[in-house]
């Protein structure tokens, strides 16, 4: 019909949708074939977010989409700014680190209808659906790595990058973590769990757990980022000063205590078939490795080759793996210790399904150190999304 072939060489995304989002959508995918694109994925990469790590996860994402090759990958994307809106932005990537991008970008979400598997893009009174492929979701913390978002893009039948709901949430909750960590028999930090109810008995709060953990300790939301929130207290007025902290993130805070050591990192990548990178070194300017330390201090240092010994090397890589995998950990995560001092000892710190991709992010550094650079790893990591649906 000549009509349908003039229709195939229009422009990709302009046809409005007249009669259902199923006929639509279909619609879409056959225009998409017909003007040669059919041998790109549309990736989405999903970047900001509501929780306190919105500035990190801009960062991350202007250098996720700079390193996708835009040859094997057609690229969009999608801010979601502190409120909870959702955003097509087609601007400079630069706009995207400074925020200025929400001046420019307009109304649109990825639908969690499985029969239509797009993204709803709207213009005034009328809409239009761009079919995609994969999502990346470069979000840190609340609604982004806690298996929310993973969650929705399941429902949507949308194939994704990282780990599914039940790691995302799992290795969110530190608390949680620390559980599932116990029954592997690795060795940990001591830690109480105080909930915030119970600061309205402050006293007896802290008397329970001055029983449990000695001076100095950790003070830290359960549930929360990029050191957002985390303290450590060395007396008892400081202490009540960190728990009213931490209870300003979540209602969980987890108590523990300090490891004197080095504080190192390993990135694992992969599903059933786990690699683990080398293992970097944090050299924190700060008294520990805080929000400040990690992003505005740049006296803190990463060492990509530390000098340990191999066999501690090798036993960080491979509990790094087996952390990941009991969390049931998929596509990428990065696995934090600490190397005590006088013993040697390896001691888990945390596990981060979402690691960031800032310049100074030690998962994407450790992959390039190991000869990966940072657009093969993003295409590894979108061929793994990719491979978790057809398995």
């Amino acid at each position: 019909m000549p009509e349908h072939k003039n229709m195939i060489n229009n422009k990709l995304y302009i046809f409005m949708i007249l009669i259902s989002l199923r006929s639509y959508n279909n619609t879409i995918y056959h225009l998409k074939r017909g003007i040669g694109l059919n041998n790109k994925k549309t990736v989405v990469v999903l970047f900001g977010g509501q929780s306190s790590e919105h500035e990190v996860s801009l960062v991350s994402a202007k250098n996720v989409i700079s390193s996708i090759d835009t040859n094997k990958y057609f690229v969009l994307t999608v801010g979601i700014t502190k409120k909870g809106k959702w955003m097509l932005y087609n601007g400079p990537i630069k706009h995207i680190e400074s925020g200025e991008w929400e001046r420019f970008a307009t109304p649109a979400f990825i639908s969690p209808d499985a029969t239509i598997k797009g993204l709803v893009k709207i213009a005034g009174d009328k809409f239009k659906i761009i079919p995609i492929d994969v999502v990346f979701p470069v979000l840190h913390g609340m609604y982004g790595e806690d298996g929310t978002i993973q969650g929705m893009l399941e429902m949507a039948n949308i194939p994704y990058v990282g780990c599914g709901v039940l790691a995302s949430g799992i290795s969110m909750d530190k608390v949680y973590t620390k559980i599932i960590i116990e029954k592997q028999n690795i060795a940990q930090a001591l830690y109480t769990v105080v909930y915030k109810e119970e600061l309205k008995n402050i006293n007896d709060t802290v008397s329970r757990i001055e029983d449990v953990i000695a001076y100095p300790c950790f003070i830290k939301p359960s549930n929360a980022g990029s050191s957002v929130g985390i303290t450590k207290a060395h007396n008892r007025e400081e202490l009540i000063k960190g728990l009213n902290i931490a209870a300003l993130h979540d209602r969980k805070i987890l108590i523990e205590e300090t490891i004197i050591g080095r504080e190192v990192e390993c990135a694992v990548l992969g599903n059933e078939d786990v690699s683990a990178s080398g293992v970097g070194e944090i050299i924190p300017a700060a008294e520990f490795y805080d929000y400040d330390a990690k992003y505005n201090n740049n006296e803190s240092k990463t060492i990509l080759t530390p000098n340990l010994e191999k066999e501690i090397v090798d036993e960080i890589r491979a509990k790094a793996i087996r952390i990941f995998k009991a969390v049931e950990g998929l596509g990428l995560s990065r696995v934090d210790f600490f190397v005590e001092k006088d013993t040697n000892r390896v001691i888990f710190n945390e596990i981060n399904t979402m690691p960031g991709f800032t310049s100074i992010s030690m998962y994407p550094m450790l992959w390039e150190n190991a000869g990966i650079p940072k657009q093969k790893l993003c295409h590894t990591l979108i061929e793994l999304a990719l491979k978790k649906v057809e398995n």
